[in-house]
């Protein structure tokens, strides 16, 4: 009776002392995964991350690509049994490669697609300075030809002097030529120093009516015969 009370209670003891070691195994066990648990998670949320920049930079670009939407993570995972070891800890470092493959895809996406962008936007501004560029040379170019197509303000004068029968002063010719010319600013004290020019070169006559000067152009110019005719007549 003793003997079979003595080989119960070794019995027992080495049961215990086997469940005790199990649970103590599980337990690390547990806490194992569940790090590789939070590790994967992390990574997970890095990826959600990624997926989400590379999804505004598409709509941004303007390209429309049907992907698929990534399967919700679950919060909470079954925690395998302590017997599972041996194929959990391959399977972890497996999906740490892919995690670590997809975050370099990611990144030399995310590069590729930041200097398609920046090339894009360097060829626009240049097109667009090529373009105003343009069309600053060629309004100087029409208000070079502009300029050059107008008279100037002597051979104004003097082309209406031919024209009038009568003196004309300064302040006459100034008006006449100011209607004829808007786009001109032509003044009247202008006109007169140019005048005066003029006479001084023997290209116009001045005459004066009391305190008003009047201005015709020579006598060669309004009448060719006066060329025949001795300067002084009065005589």
């Amino acid at each position: 009776m003793s003997e079979s009370t003595t080989d119960t209670t070794g019995l027992t003891h080495q049961y215990s002392a086997q469940v005790g070691a199990d649970l103590e195994t599980n337990l690390k066990e547990q806490e194992r995964i569940s790090g590789d648990i939070a590790a994967l998670q992390q990574q997970l949320a890095a990826l959600q991350h990624d997926h989400s920049v590379l999804v505004n930079i598409q709509q941004a670009l303007g390209v429309t690509q049907t992907t698929k939407e990534p399967a919700p993570s679950t919060e909470t995972a079954t925690v395998p049994s302590p017997r599972q070891k041996a194929k959990s800890a391959p399977r972890s470092k497996q999906t740490a490669r892919k995690s670590t493959a997809a975050r370099k895809s990611t990144a030399a996406r995310e590069g590729t697609t930041g200097k398609k962008v920046t090339a894009a936007q360097e060829s626009t501004t240049a097109k667009k300075s090529t373009a105003a560029q343009g069309t600053t040379a060629k309004k100087s170019t029409a208000k070079s030809e502009t300029t050059a197509a107008q008279p100037t303000l002597v051979g104004l004068i003097r082309h209406h002097l031919t024209e009038q029968d009568e003196p004309r002063s300064a302040a006459e010719i100034s008006a006449a030529l100011g209607q004829a010319h808007p786009e001109r600013d032509i003044k009247t004290k202008v006109v007169r120093v140019t005048l005066e020019g003029l006479v001084a070169r023997s290209q116009a006559q001045r005459t004066k009516q009391g305190s008003s000067v009047f201005y015709t152009a020579p006598e060669a110019e309004t009448t060719p015969a006066a060329e025949a005719q001795p300067e002084d007549t009065s005589s």
